[in-house]
């Protein structure tokens, strides 16, 4: 790959400001050793295995281990952070890192890398234990029992066929008739069906509560009652449906085991974001606003009116 190659690269995914952050947040020719090997090597810089996780630390975490355990990808980011390691370097040299704005920039860049270090660790230390969190969920789902209600739903599958021209009926009355002859849904709806989405998986839409489809839709779905119904021909602004019914789940209340993995989540999340806020509103409760410098600063970005 060639140094142009990198720079386009880098252009094209990065943008100028992740560029800067990187210049300032990057060493020049870091050294690698065994337990951090190289993995692009230049004249005066290297990438090595903690440039490559530390950029990781923008994706998602379930992300990085899809993007990172392909060799080739590996390859393109570990390129593309030489060719910003290098435009660094030379902006160093030309002393770009005086100018005031970008100065500011490259407080702003450090800021947010340590800032977010600093929340990431302060998010392990306040986080429930699993105990502690689990004990919290079951209080929750106690105290409020009327949210863990369930709606009755129905499990659907259906062929469309688009258009509302009398062809258009024509051919989901002959449909129909094929399936009440026997007909395999599943087989119809990969064929036939007009909705993309639900042809491939056989004409499957999953399970869903009142209120979800359209009127019409929703209506037929509710009206049949056993496992391998057949609905008449329904009529949406989409076109003509025939709809099975493949199941039903009546009103309930949920149990603590099927809503105890998202309140314990829940119960995570709130306690953690507590902390950032607090933390925060700590910290801002040393800070004085200077309403004037404020108003003027807005004021030299109104677009004057023509």
């Amino acid at each position: 790959m060639t140094q142009h190659t990198f720079c386009s690269s880098f252009r094209a995914r990065w943008g100028v400001g992740a560029f800067v952050a990187a210049a300032f947040t990057s060493g020049y020719g870091t050294a690698a050793s065994a337990a951090d090997p190289a993995l692009i090597v230049g004249p005066t810089i290297t990438i090595s295995a903690t440039d490559m996780r530390a950029d990781a630390l923008r994706m998602p975490e379930e992300m990085r281990f899809q993007v990172l355990s392909k060799p080739q990808t590996v390859t393109q980011i570990a390129s593309s952070l030489y060719a910003r390691r290098a435009m660094a370097q030379k902006a160093e040299a030309e002393g770009v890192e005086k100018d005031p704005l970008v100065a500011a920039a490259l407080q702003v860049a450090r800021d947010k890398v340590l800032s977010d270090a600093f929340i990431e660790k302060m998010d392990k230390a306040t986080a429930p234990t699993d105990a502690a969190a689990e004990s919290l969920a079951l209080s929750i789902y106690r105290a409020k029992p009327e949210r863990f209600k369930s709606e009755e739903q129905v499990q659907i599958r259906h062929i469309l066929i688009a258009g509302k021209t009398a062809e258009s009926r024509s051919q989901a009355e002959k449909l129909l008739e094929e399936l009440k002859a026997g007909a395999d849904f599943a087989a119809i709806a990969k064929a036939k069906s007009a909705d993309p989405g639900s042809a491939a998986k056989g004409g499957e839409l999953g399970t869903f509560a009142r209120g979800k489809m359209l009127p019409e839709f929703d209506s037929a779905a509710f009206s049949l009652q056993k496992p391998g119904d057949l609905s008449d021909i329904v009529e949406t602004r989409f076109g003509f449906h025939v709809l099975q019914l493949q199941g039903k789940l009546p009103a309930g209340q949920r149990s603590f085991q099927e809503v105890r993995e998202e309140l314990v989540k829940e119960v995570r999340n709130n306690v953690i974001q507590e902390a950032r806020a607090s933390e925060a509103q700590k910290m801002q409760r040393e800070a004085k606003i200077n309403t004037e410098a404020i108003e003027a600063f807005s004021a030299s970005y109104v677009k004057p009116v023509r």
